[in-house]
């Protein structure tokens, strides 16, 4: 019966740093647009899409602990990551411009901070993303 608590305490632990993951990116996002009036191009409005449920489902899912909420977190996690591929891949000029949803608007390549001369706002979004679906994987596995 022990085991069953250590996974549930790994599990809990696991979404609880996915949780506060998501608020600061939420807080940030939302920090850039409303303190720093930086205006948010298409992309950028669909990774917001993919992370602001993820606060109230990651805090559903540790008040109890219950692994259901990686079968609800895991495609906003997955898709908010694949979009934050593709808008550094546009960043970064890996892809061309030409290809960009940003048709009308803030442009997607738009540069707005650059820390440490590579840490941007794309970039931090891909972070995230990133950790999130890392942590989610390895609950999956901790826990199933």
């Amino acid at each position: 019966m022990k085991a069953n608590g250590d996974r549930a305490n790994i599990g809990w632990a696991l979404i609880f740093t996915c949780w506060l993951l998501a608020s600061i990116a939420t807080l940030g996002s939302l920090f850039f647009s409303e303190i720093m009036n930086f205006s948010s191009c298409v992309l950028c409005w669909y990774q917001r899409i993919c992370m602001y449920p993820l606060v109230l489902i990651f805090l559903s899912g540790i008040f109890p602990f219950d692994k259901k909420v990686l079968r609800f977190s895991f495609p906003l996690v997955f898709v908010g990551w694949m979009i934050a591929v593709y808008h550094n891949l546009l960043y970064y000029k890996i892809l061309p411009e030409s290809i960009a949803p940003c048709s009308q608007g803030v442009s997607c390549t738009t540069v707005y901070i650059e820390w440490f001369g590579f840490i941007t706002i794309p970039f931090l979004s891909l972070a995230v993303f990133s950790f999130l679906l890392i942590l989610l994987t390895i609950t999956y596995r901790k826990v199933d």
